[in-house]
């Protein structure tokens, strides 16, 4: 019991929580039901991004290409609905998860084949995409006037008073909760960023592990590509750039190591959670949303801090451990 309430999930939902009350103190509409759906709304893209991020930093690796991935995947679906306006969304959904799948892959193929680092391969993949978009759409932006009413309208669509966005972010979450916890694949992500050694004595292959990591985390970013841009009705070259710093922030925050082996999924979308409240808090509050970027920031280093204490404390409580067991 008490483990349960000094974990790191249990510690982020004090802090939401306790961030809420002093918020509805000042400003009682923002905990208002449809103000919150709103703000997990906003929310949606930054959890989807942060659970495959979460899996990636599992691995011992890390993707600042999430966000690069996204704007290409975004403005090629974009780009495919002014071409053929009558295109069933499913077939979109699909375009935009083979693409951000593929992009992954070629990440996790850099790093499994070649051995590049992967802070090396995703900062040049990261302009790679970039580019990409530039040439592909000379530049131009992809308006709302150009894009349907069903492109658009989509991740808007209301089911049981949640858009479908808000939707997608939950059956994200609830699936790769499975796929982490219940799976071998799911096993073999804290197996190889606890111990790749130990790991390769089990018979497990770390190149081809981080390869699905990627290819996974790719998959969520091209999904997150077409629901942006949908959402925001709006496709340019430097649509959310800068937002690999946000996801990264929010792994860290919700006790994701960045060292690799430790971590939750749910602790990532807290971590999310807590980013998505502070961004939509900042406004109402008075505070500039420039701030944002340097909060996330230091959100990093005080989690990163306090990651690397609990990890020298369970350091310490092992060796007493085996002297314990050494002098009996």
């Amino acid at each position: 019991m008490r483990r349960a309430l000094t974990s790191r999930e249990a510690l982020l939902v004090g802090v939401i929580l306790s961030l809420l009350a002093l918020i509805a103190s000042r400003f009682p509409a923002f905990v208002r039901p449809a103000n919150l759906v709103d703000v997990f709304t906003d929310t949606a893209p930054l959890i989807i991004l942060a659970l495959g991020q979460a899996v990636v930093i599992l691995t011992r690796c890390i993707d600042l290409s999430v966000a690069s991935n996204l704007a290409l995947t975004g403005m090629v679906c974009a780009m495919l609905n002014v071409a053929y306006p009558g295109l069933p969304i499913p077939v979109i959904l699909l375009v935009a998860l083979a693409l951000g799948a593929l992009l992954g892959a070629f990440n996790g193929v850099l790093v499994w084949t070649l051995g590049i680092p992967p802070i090396v391969v995703t900062l040049g993949t990261l302009t790679i995409y970039r580019g990409l978009i530039f040439v592909m759409s000379d530049g131009e932006w992809v308006n709302a006037h150009e894009m349907s009413a069903a492109f658009t309208g989509f991740p808007r669509a209301e089911i049981f008073g949640l858009p479908v966005l808000a939707w997608i972010a939950i059956a994200a979450t609830v699936v790769l909760l499975i796929v982490v916890a219940r799976t071998p694949l799911g096993r073999a992500f804290y197996a190889v960023g606890g111990n790749p050694n130990a790991a390769v004595y089990t018979g497990l292959d770390v190149g081809k592990t981080q390869f699905w990591a990627f290819v996974l985390s790719g998959t969520l970013s091209g999904l997150c590509g077409y629901l942006w841009v949908a959402r925001y009705a709006v496709a340019y070259v430097d649509i959310a750039r800068g937002f690999e710093l946000e996801v990264v922030a929010a792994c860290v925050i919700g006790g994701i190591a960045i060292a690799g082996g430790a971590g939750t999924i749910m602790g990532a979308v807290l971590g999310a959670l807590f980013l998505g409240i502070i961004k939509n808090a900042l406004p109402v509050v008075g505070i500039s949303p420039f701030w944002q970027l340097a909060i996330s920031g230091a959100a990093i280093v005080i989690a990163v801090a306090f990651n690397a204490r609990a990890g020298r404390r369970k350091g310490r409580l092992i060796l007493k451990r085996a002297e314990r067991e050494a002098q009996a």
